[in-house]
């Protein structure tokens, strides 16, 4: 119950899904959590709810595609806390389209939170953990970005813009000898709001057809992946750096 004890994180789109898990249990391993979304009232009750259970986090809003906004996100978790070892890029959306039904409109939102706030979060973290000494940086991409979906054009280019971004960083910050690990996460389909608005929920046709995917017989729940980012947050993974962490129930191994 201590892997990250007496470390700060920082963890964008920490209101639902992925980012909540990984919000949670980093606290429950002794981290101090800043969790930042544009949902004002579930990231409230998310930091609110650790601080319950008698950890410690504070909730900032936060547009990830914002620089001002990320360096108030930066400012407000050094205040509260005087430190930041662990940044989790987690804040993402998904747009359904083909390359001829993409709009523009879509495509640069897409990249705007996926990968431009990936870029802010990555860059800003390295600044702060600079001051603290080292850290550990964990983008999350996804098996779209390291296969391709004829339907996901928009979401491909930018998962894929983030795990090769995440090699660049990491290998920057070794050649500078930060102490400062960059790594990426490729989860398959896991249970969250968003997949369980695009399926219609458990039992539908749509739903199964996901299942499928994935030779393992289910989906992921998210702290299938949150014990990955917090594998990638501690020192277990001191050796690791711009690597990647696929977690798919073996859905790229076909």
């Amino acid at each position: 119950m201590a892997r990250v004890a007496d470390k700060v994180a920082l963890v964008t789109g920490g209101a639902l899904g992925l980012g909540k898990a990984a919000a949670e249990m980093l606290a429950r391993e002794g981290a101090k959590v800043a969790v930042t979304d544009v949902n004002v009232d579930e990231g409230q009750r998310v930091a609110a709810g650790i601080n319950a259970k008698g950890g410690h986090a504070i909730f900032v809003q936060h547009d990830v595609s914002s620089e001002d906004q990320w360096k108030a996100a930066i400012k407000a978790t050094l205040d509260a806390f005087g430190r930041l070892d662990i940044m989790v890029n987690n804040a993402g959306v998904g747009v359904l389209g083909n390359v001829e039904d993409t709009t523009l409109e879509d495509w640069r939102r897409t990249q705007s939170v996926n990968l431009d706030g990936v870029f802010l979060g990555t860059k800003y973290g390295i600044e702060a953990m600079r001051k603290s000494g080292g850290g550990s940086i964990i983008n999350l991409s996804s098996i779209e970005g390291l296969i391709g979906d004829p339907d996901l054009a928009a979401y491909n280019a930018s998962k894929g813009g983030v795990r090769i971004f995440t090699k660049s960083a990491a290998l920057h910050c070794a050649r500078e000898k930060y102490g400062i690990r960059v790594n990426s996460v490729h989860p398959a389909y896991i249970w969250t709001p968003m997949v369980e608005a695009v399926t219609g929920g458990e039992g539908t046709e749509k739903y199964q057809s996901l299942v499928d995917l994935h030779p393992i017989g289910h989906l992921g729940e998210p702290d299938d992946i949150a014990y990955g980012i917090v594998y990638l947050a501690s020192d277990e993974s001191k050796f690791m750096t711009g690597a990647e962490l696929v977690i798919d129930g073996g859905y790229t191994a076909q």
